[in-house]
């Protein structure tokens, strides 16, 4: 299995400099779109509910990344460096937008979902450098002390600034129109959110299109360490904000915001040579951007399932 996936390091994507600020633009517009979802009074809703908040943003910033750390560590006898980055790549990143309505789908708490998408994504300029830097720093220490690997720079700072663009700008401007336009905010919030996706899906198949053979190749290993991963996020959001005692409502909100990330912005960042220069990662990366894609249409696949089995089952405290 490990020498399977090795074949996947040496893909690297290079949009060129017009290519990535198409890409940069589309990710932009995605954000914008999150931004014209959160209203003031959202964050206001953290006062009234903070228990069940405060424990979402704990399992999404902190447990996610801790428990991915560990699967990481269990499965290096089996997995790539790359891989395994892939992975805490895609745990450090805040919790995607369709969570909201899987939330809804699955009878959860909408308005807590709501809350938690908007904090985690406003969080996200600095949490998400911050975990990529701290357990990918980690993880590279420990495996290459086995020898697996040489000693790998872990970007912080380069990612931060890179992050703070891509997502602090847009989400700033979506707020400031939503505040100062209400009713054009109302009709382009929907549309706008559609449109970004299906832009961001369009960049994904084109990206990775004249590598497809490799990936059919890899599929079943790619799929079994995605589902894997994702299985122990939802059970991390369940679990977790049961041991928090939480209501079944909050309980079902927290299972599918922690199981549903914003892989795209990984897959953003991978695709951005100022934070992971060819030069310094030896272009080995495509282990990384290949769990990062699958990881974006498998968590659509299992939100679903599990909102889908939610929505059954009758709501018990």
């Amino acid at each position: 299995m490990k020498e399977q996936l090795e074949a996947l390091n040496a893909i690297s994507i290079n949009f060129g400099e017009g290519g990535m600020m198409i890409v940069n633009i589309i990710l932009a517009f995605v954000m914008f779109g999150v931004a014209l979802g959160i209203k003031p009074q959202t964050f206001k809703d953290v006062f009234t509910n903070p228990k069940a908040v405060i424990t979402g943003v704990l399992l999404q910033w902190v447990g996610l990344p801790a428990v991915t750390f560990a699967i990481t560590l269990i499965l290096s006898p089996l997995i790539t460096p790359m891989i395994a980055l892939g992975m805490i790549l895609v745990a450090s990143c805040p919790g995607g937008n369709i969570s909201n309505f899987m939330s809804s789908l699955s009878r959860g708490n909408v308005e807590l979902s709501v809350s938690m998408t908007a904090i985690t994504t406003a969080l996200a300029p600095v949490a998400t450098p911050f975990n990529f830097f701290l357990w990918g720093s980690l993880y590279s220490h420990i495996i290459s002390i086995k020898g697996d690997i040489p000693m790998l720079v872990i970007p912080f700072f380069p990612m931060l600034w890179q992050i703070l663009l891509l997502l602090g700008v847009p989400i700033v401007l979506g707020l400031l129109f939503s505040r100062r336009f209400p009713d054009a905010t109302k009709k382009i919030t929907k549309p706008a959110q559609v449109i970004s996706i299906l832009l961001f899906m369009g960049m994904v198949i084109v990206s990775f299109a004249q590598n497809f053979q490799l990936f059919l190749d890899n599929i079943f290993y790619v799929f079994f360490i995605v589902m894997l991963h994702n299985a122990c996020a939802l059970g991390t959001g369940y679990f977790g904000s049961r041991l928090a005692k939480l209501p079944e409502q909050d309980r079902r909100s927290l299972t599918v915001e922690t199981g549903i990330q914003n892989s795209g912005l990984g897959l953003v960042l991978l695709f951005n040579a100022a934070i992971f220069p060819p030069e310094v990662w030896h272009g080995q990366y495509g282990g990384m951007l290949f769990i990062t894609a699958w990881w974006g249409i498998w968590h659509i696949i299992s939100g679903l399932t599990v909102s889908y089995y939610f929505r059954r089952k009758p709501l018990t405290e």
